[in-house]
């Protein structure tokens, strides 16, 4: 994996979708970065669960040359926060309505810790998996007030079809240290988000001395769908800052 290689002056752009998502809920937004020469690489996260999710990004990083801008919306922010391992080519972090968790926290509590989430109750009864393991889904009656309640209705109906479950252990499983600590981080949320409070968000992103912070007045969870030329103007910041 090179994207690189034909822009060697532009940094490449790595994004990784969380929950009840998948690689195409970036479509928006690469759609406003590559006509700028952008590399881009939308990673497939396998939603399994954090410290093997993040090694699974940080093998796909370690194949890009030059330098890295990472984004991680949702769950996909505990992920890019676990996946550097120590890799000098990521230059900044950018949180989508992204987790930014410290060491030992976890997304179940991070999204509880303020009040405002109203995840669980749209949850279908969870798939068991053969290593007896359970699957999560959102219930595709509730997927749009939920989910994504500023996105066209037939839209949100594909989204609904085509989500990828989370391991209900991947959200209460422990982070470890945390890359934003060591690196620049910017952070985009909406103020209408379900999934994760806007409170919380607001927490992480002020711990982590964001470089820069948008709330994008009523967006829901999936501001990168709903306002992709917002999310694709922090990234854009998140590039050119020295």
């Amino acid at each position: 994996m090179n994207p690189a290689s034909a822009q060697d002056s532009k940094p490449t752009i790595v994004l990784v979708h969380g929950a009840f998502a998948e690689s195409s809920s970036w479509n928006g937004v690469l759609s406003q970065l590559i006509p700028k020469g952008y590399p881009t690489v939308s990673i497939a996260n396998p939603l399994r669960g954090v410290k093997s999710d993040a090694g699974y990004v940080a093998s796909a990083l370690r194949s890009i040359e030059g330098s890295i801008v990472l984004v991680g919306h949702s769950y996909g922010g505990a992920v890019i926060t676990n996946a550097v391992k120590d890799n000098n080519n990521v230059k900044a972090l950018v949180y989508v309505a992204g987790f930014a968790p410290e060491t030992g926290e976890t997304a179940a509590e991070l999204s509880g810790r303020y009040p405002g989430s109203t995840l669980a109750p749209t949850l279908a009864p969870p798939v068991g998996l053969p290593d007896g393991g359970k699957d999560l889904y959102i219930q595709q009656n509730k997927f749009h007030a939920q989910f994504a309640a500023d996105v066209p209705a037939n839209e949100s109906q594909l989204m609904a079809s085509t989500q990828r479950p989370i391991a209900e252990a991947a959200l209460n499983e422990a982070s470890g240290a945390p890359a934003w600590k060591s690196i620049p981080s910017w952070f985009i949320y909406g103020d209408r988000d379900l999934n994760i409070p806007a409170a919380a968000q607001a927490f992480m992103a002020k711990r982590a001395n964001s470089k820069g912070t948008i709330v994008v007045q009523g967006a829901s969870h999936v501001v990168m769908i709903s306002h992709p030329d917002a999310v694709a103007k922090v990234i854009e910041h998140a590039v050119i800052a020295k």
